[in-house]
């Protein structure tokens, strides 16, 4: 069974760091997802064979990799669900632009609009739902911007389609982002194999569902463009 890193867990909730790739709950490929990956953790764990209740109350495009929870039973699926609905809970995420914001920090506010048939969203003049992110440049080397981004809205793609807008998309975002993205490598001598989409969601803070208690859980990328390595600015978070 594929390594997933656990951050904390007991008998309400599972917090984990999702992968770059996996998706956050079944969907229409056979590829492992989170709640199937879960089910078979717990398995594996009480020596069961199933019965388990896991509920998926936020998500992460299957790119995009970092910090989830899921819920153990209805009850707590339901408090969390409550929570990210009222958009109480806390999501900072950390991502990679190619170029650079107009200021070193601000906040974007556009309205969105979502083609199901595309699966991809785009800003729009009129109707559409408001989305709004705050964001801090955390550094800049070669051509490219470490950034910190809060979501004050969670909308389908938020963040990729607003810092493209802004004209500073995310390196490896090759659904809006990918001429950019190209001419990056190309300036800079990189093979076109695959790239990963550098957008990683590091921190999240919510109420424990039953011990009404402030969780905050952090983690930072351990390997790719945005590791400490690449920018030792990232220490300071640690």
């Amino acid at each position: 069974m594929m390594n997933i890193e656990i951050l904390y867990e007991d008998r309400d909730i599972i917090v984990c760091v999702k992968p770059h790739g996996m998706p956050s709950q079944s969907d229409r490929s056979s590829a492992m997802d989170m709640i199937s990956w879960i089910k078979n953790h717990l398995a594996a764990e009480s020596g069961k064979k199933g019965g388990f209740y896991v509920g998926a109350v936020h998500r992460l495009d299957r790119p995009v990799a970092g910090v989830m929870v899921y819920a153990k039973t209805k009850k707590a699926a339901e408090d969390l669900s409550r929570q990210f609905s009222a958009h109480t809970t806390e999501k900072y995420y950390l991502a990679l632009l190619t170029g650079k914001m107009a200021q070193e920090q601000g906040k974007l506010e556009n309205f969105l609009q979502k083609d199901g048939r595309t699966n991809t969203s785009s800003v729009v003049a009129s109707g559409g739902k408001k989305a709004c992110l705050e964001y801090r440049i955390l550094g800049e080397k070669d051509g490219l911007s470490l950034a910190e981004i809060h979501l004050n809205t969670g909308r389908h793609h938020q963040i990729r389609v607003q810092t493209a807008y802004a004209g500073a998309g995310i390196y490896g975002d090759m659904k809006y982002n990918s001429d950019q993205t190209d001419m990056w490598k190309k300036e800079h001598g990189v093979e076109r194999a695959k790239t990963e989409l550098c957008l990683f969601a590091w921190r999240l803070v919510f109420e424990h569902p039953s011990l009404h208690k402030r969780m905050i859980f952090k983690v930072l990328p351990k390997t790719g463009r945005m590791c400490i390595d690449e920018w030792p600015c990232l220490s300071y978070y640690e």
